[in-house]
């Protein structure tokens, strides 16, 4: 009886089964994106008319498996869901998709072509908000500032203009299970919006508007291709700013999307702690708000923390109420040299410990100070340095700005200044934001591996102080700046990707660097987000039932894994 069970369900199933058979068939032949890409265009993308030889085929490759059946001898899980373990069909170019131990920088991926019955579908929804063509493609599908590649581009961009617009959209792509890939300011640096499988990249960027801003009640309601930069030029009239500063050109969205964070965190928090809630498409296309306009509240399952940081995976960020915070009355910015990086971090950490309420605590190796001075003209000493800013009433900050002056000159500091000048500080700031601007000019033929480690303060020292001795000790150029008031540091590791040792070079720094912190009970991402980057660490610091609650929330909110795939869970979690 349990034998003639399992029959009636691989003969109930192999009709999909068949057709997956023939599908793969189809696409086995396929070479270029491009290429796929005029078949869509000329409708010329046809089902082979020799559907019977592949049934004949298919019987003969099932007859063995129904005898063992019918033996009793084989117990049979004819295939798993494509939604909750690896895809069936990745393409043979080397491997799965940063999976884990991977060392592969090329991100591989499934790939079919996109059906023309949604490019009409999509035509008539954005009008002449999208395209075809293929440089704008291959732009939006190769991140700026990123040496992660993917073997495929998007085979469309969409530009929406509004909620309705991007729920239709997600809602066509989900019915032909085409994937999507939400796209910013292309300013994140691990693979977010790469398109592995093709798609549709949905270009965020023209929905930027502020739909309200409530003065009184110190918060903000944006669409989210708005940038943060731009957000505050027009808070500014108001006395009130947007408190977080990733890098220059980052979108609110982007931003509520990998749960970033800034120089300005160590005393406004990160994305998760100033946004009050926000509104998303999901896969199906239904659009959900995840709270009130509450500054606080106990109602329900927290679902703006569970959007954000999810990458795109979950659902497509449309609208966001943001925390405002009031424009400090008075600023001093001030900095110090050391003779070693670690006598650096550890003035760093005492500041903290000792109390004062900075904002910024901000550390500089000498190679990234070469590479400021060579950008922007200046004639900064190249030794570590820290860059402190003090914010309140005058008087307070200056009490403050000689608590830390005290501080450094217990641990080995010289050199302490200070600017109150609004310009002075401005500029200040503006080459720190520029940093690896700065280390790009250095050597304008490499590109940058950029790592995120972020550690327990305690440790901090220790760990900035045994990465150094391997950057310093090694062929490439590297540069260390740290948010070193919470614990999070960056190393820019300069490799030309044409030489394979070099590559190879930089991912043995990042892989050194990330071990080291998660054996200080530390983070492989402070601010950057996973994207495809950071796969193989997550097991390592989350553990395999932390992956798999993350795959089952994945698997319920989108069912066919058309929301940003291969992004942020491992491949290898199954359910």
């Amino acid at each position: 009886m349990a034998s003639s069970g399992l029959l009636s369900r691989l003969r109930h199933s192999s009709k999909s089964i068949r057709f997956r058979f023939i599908q793969n068939s189809i696409y086995s032949n396929h070479t270029t994106q491009s290429q796929s890409q005029s078949r869509i265009l000329d409708n010329t993308i046809l089902i082979n008319s020799n559907n019977k030889n592949h049934h004949q085929s298919w019987r003969t490759c099932l007859l063995p498996v129904l005898l063992a059946v019918s033996g009793g001898s084989l117990a049979l899980q004819f295939q798993k869901n494509p939604s909750l373990c690896d895809a069936p069909n990745l393409q043979e170019r080397g491997g799965r998709i940063e999976g884990k131990d991977s060392t592969e920088h090329v991100v591989k991926g499934t790939y079919k072509p996109v059906p023309p019955e949604l490019i009409g579908e999509l035509k008539a929804i954005c009008q002449d908000n999208m395209t075809l063509d293929h440089d704008e493609r291959y732009f939006h599908g190769k991140p700026q500032y990123s040496f992660h590649k993917a073997v495929n581009i998007p085979d469309v961009v969409v530009f929406p203009r509004s909620e309705d617009d991007v729920s239709k959209i997600v809602r066509a792509c989900n019915n032909y299970t085409v994937p999507v890939v939400p796209y910013g300011g292309a300013t994140s640096i691990e693979g977010h919006t790469l398109s592995p499988n093709g798609g549709v990249c949905i270009d965020m960027t023209l929905m930027k508007k502020v739909k309200a801003l409530h003065v009184k009640d110190m918060d903000v309601v944006v669409e989210p291709g708005i940038g943060w930069m731009e957000l505050n030029e027009y808070l500014a009239p108001y006395g009130l700013f947007f408190p977080l500063d990733p890098g220059p050109g980052a979108t609110i969205g982007g931003m509520c999307a990998t749960r970033c964070s800034g120089s300005l965190a160590v005393r406004y928090g990160t994305m998760r702690d100033n946004v009050i809630n926000l509104k998303a498409v999901l896969a199906d296309g239904e659009v959900v708000k995840t709270g009130s306009r509450a500054r606080k509240s106990a109602a329900g399952y927290d679902l703006t923390r569970l959007m954000i940081g999810s990458e795109g995976t979950l659902g497509v960020i449309t609208e966001v109420t943001l925390r405002l915070q009031k424009i400090p009355e008075h600023s001093i910015v001030a900095m110090c040299n050391f003779p070693t990086i670690k006598d650096a971090a550890d003035v760093a950490i005492a500041a903290m410990l000792s109390g004062i309420q900075v904002s910024r605590v901000e550390l500089l190796d000498e190679v990234q100070v070469k590479a400021i001075n060579l950008a922007n003209g200046k004639d900064l000493p190249e030794v570590p340095t820290l860059m402190f800013e003090l914010i309140g009433t005058e008087a307070y900050t200056r009490e403050q700005t000689l608590i830390v002056q005290k501080i450094v000159s217990e641990h080995n500091g010289s050199d302490f200044v200070f600017a109150e000048d609004t310009e002075a500080k401005k500029e200040l700031w503006k080459i720190r934001k520029e940093a690896l601007y700065a280390c790009l000019a250095l050597a304008p033929h490499c590109e940058a591996m950029t790592t995120d480690v972020c550690v327990p303060l305690s440790h901090l020292a220790e760990l900035i102080s045994k990465s150094k001795q391997e950057l310093d000790a090694s062929p490439l150029l590297c540069t260390v700046i740290a948010h070193a008031g919470d614990g999070n540091f960056h190393t820019v590791v300069l490799f030309n990707p044409e030489e394979e040792e070099e590559r190879k070079e930089a991912e043995r720094l990042n892989n050194f660097m990330v071990h080291a912190a998660l054996s200080m009970e530390g983070t492989c991402t402070g601010e950057h987000g996973v994207g495809t980057g950071k796969l193989k660490y997550l097991e390592k610091e989350l553990g395999t039932e932390h992956l798999r609650t993350m795959k089952k929330i994945k698997a319920a909110l989108d069912p066919n894994d058309i929301m940003n795939p291969g992004k942020l869970i491992p491949p290898h979690i199954c359910l």
